[in-house]
């Protein structure tokens, strides 16, 4: 243990950790010592460097490439941890130097991407113009192992009870319940009330099976005695479901803020179907016991914001008033 403990705290370098990184990611000798613009043998001379510091090793050799052993995945979390923090602190540091205000990391779900992230990213512009704000989407299971390497400062999306943990620190927003949307042309566009055998017949773009979304959504099918629709694609991309909205007239299910954002740029109409499934409330996960950056700090206020003041569903006029001006029934 001691061994360890010193290694850990003196004996290897930022290159070191950037090495298991980059074998992490590659799996391959050749391609890691590429990636680093080293050579080969130079690689693979610094990873038994290091396995003799440690006195074990930290990735099997084999014809299908490099994976790292047990002790190996620890070894890593450690690196891509430390390296985070060298980043996040190098980046704070020269926008300090050259006169801009930091910069934050968020990953994010789609259900809050366009409505409230990026309003709150626009107050903080607002406060701060050159502060920068780097947004992944994904969903918690790609994106809480980043939180928790400190490759990401906060999430916002649902926060689903499944990924709660006592390391996360998660705070509710607002609840934001699923609506059947289509592109304006649409036939079920134009149509008063629709039925959930409306949207057996149709195209749709579900989430993947391992999505508890798409289980309940199917569930609403068999509710109503009906088989789920067989003309399906899977995605949780946005930019898909758009897509296939407009060259497949697909049936898609999004959240109501998101779906009410893009109805009133004529992008999508929203049906009139009542879509009564439980999901999580939208909110905020950040780890707890770390301290906020001071431009994270600034945009977890602007979040808040923007659920809190009166004008928070940008200003959007109810669904029916949207569809009475569009010429649809309401």
């Amino acid at each position: 243990m001691a061994q360890i403990d010193r290694v850990l705290r003196s004996n290897l370098k930022l290159r070191h950790l950037q090495m298991l990184v980059a074998l992490d990611q590659f799996h391959h000798l050749g391609r890691a010592a590429e990636f680093l613009s080293l050579t080969q043998p130079a690689v693979s001379k610094t990873l038994a460097e290091i396995e003799s510091l440690f006195g074990l090793p930290l990735f099997e050799r084999s014809t299908r490439g490099t994976q790292p052993t047990a002790a190996g995945a620890s070894v890593v979390r450690f690196a891509r941890s430390v390296l985070a923090g060298y980043e996040r602190t190098r980046d704070e540091i020269a926008a300090e130097a050259s006169g801009a205000s930091g910069r934050t990391s968020v990953g994010a779900m789609v259900s809050a991407t366009p409505v409230l992230l990026v309003q709150a990213v626009q107050r903080l512009k607002a406060r701060s113009r050159r502060a920068t704000v780097l947004i992944e989407e994904g969903d918690l299971a790609r994106l809480l192992p980043k939180l928790r390497l400190g490759e990401l400062d906060l999430y916002v999306g649902r926060l689903e009870p499944a990924y709660a943990s006592p390391d996360l620190e998660t705070e509710p927003l607002y609840e934001d319940p699923m609506v059947a949307v289509v592109h304006p042309g649409h036939a079920l566009a134009h149509q008063g009330a629709v039925q959930w055998a409306d949207l057996a017949e149709q195209p749709c773009v579900l989430p993947p099976p391992w999505a508890s979304l798409r289980v309940k959504l199917e569930q609403q099918f068999f509710a109503h005695g009906l088989h789920p629709p067989v003309d399906i694609i899977e995605s949780t991309s946005f930019l898909s479901q758009l897509s296939f909205m407009q060259q497949r007239g697909a049936v898609a299910f999004v959240a109501r803020a998101v779906a009410l954002h893009f109805a009133e740029q004529g992008m999508l109409d929203v049906l009139r179907l009542d879509v009564p499934v439980e999901l999580p409330p939208v909110g905020l996960i950040t780890l707890r016991g770390q301290r906020p950056t001071p431009v994270t700090a600034l945009l977890l206020d602007c979040l808040r914001e923007g659920v809190t003041r009166p004008a928070r569903r940008r200003r959007l006029a109810p669904l029916p008033e949207l569809r009475a001006r569009r010429g649809f029934p309401t």
